[in-house]
């Protein structure tokens, strides 16, 4: 299969999974920065974040960035400048991350890589994917990377109007993956280099350009700080209260996170309950 584009990448023949076929909004709004999110799919059985923490959990720095003390991770687009693939290029900021820790080496993931994940579980359109199911197979199955399959070992909501629990994961090198309905005022304040604020008037409607997917690995007093279209973007907390829909910190199968902050006795013990 070769998806058509600028760069015409070569994609392997697929092997489609079973996902929702849930189509995202917006997708190909914008010249370069393409979105890829389908609506939040709720599931009330879905793990909590702040069950997992444990009560002597160290206090909170005013800011933090993993990349400056992981120095030299790189921001590619992952093809979401062509193609509505967000999901997938987070889940690719994600375990860059995840992989520098254990390995204390940058792990080289292209675009290939990970378009060839993403047409796979859209079944071959370029639709977008909803997240939860998104998270469900990769922790169930792994995606390719290299000749390696990298798989979580879990993932749990987090409450994102708790500012102080979307700062603890990601304090914790858990790392946090939001969905956000983004309004029309975030092009432009991309395009200017400004954060994404909230504004009044028209442009300021709740999802009127599209579902996105992020990464988030840093925040400042300001807000949380994800990666996305090549860069890093602030955000306000006043945004994320109003635009955010869904976020979940996501587990590594080797638990290379600070521990000390996570309970990984109560994870282990819900993974249990689930059906293989």
């Amino acid at each position: 299969m070769r998806l058509t584009g600028r760069r015409s990448i070569a994609v392997p023949a697929l092997v489609v999974l079973e996902v929702s076929m849930a189509k995202a909004k917006g997708i190909q709004a914008h010249k370069v920065f393409k979105l890829g999110k389908a609506a939040a799919k709720k599931d009330k059985r879905n793990l909590k974040f702040a069950t997992l923490l444990r009560a002597a959990a160290p206090k909170l720095p005013a800011s933090y960035d993993f990349d400056l003390s992981h120095p030299g991770i790189p921001t590619p687009m992952f093809g979401n400048d062509e193609y509505g693939d967000c999901v997938i290029a987070g889940r690719a900021h994600q375990t860059l991350r995840f992989e520098d820790i254990e390995q204390g080496s940058v792990l080289m993931i292209t675009d290939k890589e990970v378009l060839r994940e993403y047409f796979k579980q859209t079944g071959g359109p370029d639709s977008g994917l909803v997240v939860l199911d998104s998270l469900n197979l990769w922790r169930q199955k792994g995606w390719k990377v290299g000749r390696h399959t990298y798989k979580i070992r879990a993932f749990a909501e987090v409450d994102f109007k708790n500012h102080a629990q979307v700062r603890t994961a990601i304090f914790a090198d858990v790392g946090v993956g939001l969905g956000v309905e983004l309004p029309n005022a975030a092009k432009a304040q991309l395009q200017a280099g400004q954060p994404w604020d909230v504004t009044t008037g028209k442009d300021s409607k709740k999802g009127s350009w599209g579902g996105h997917y992020i990464y988030v690995p840093g925040y400042t007093p300001q807000g949380p700080v994800c990666v996305t279209w090549g860069r890093k973007q602030q955000m306000t907390w006043a945004w994320i209260d109003k635009y955010c829909d869904e976020a979940y910190s996501i587990f590594d199968a080797k638990n290379r996170f600070k521990k000390a902050m996570v309970d990984m006795a109560k994870v282990d013990a819900f993974l249990k309950t689930l059906k293989k």
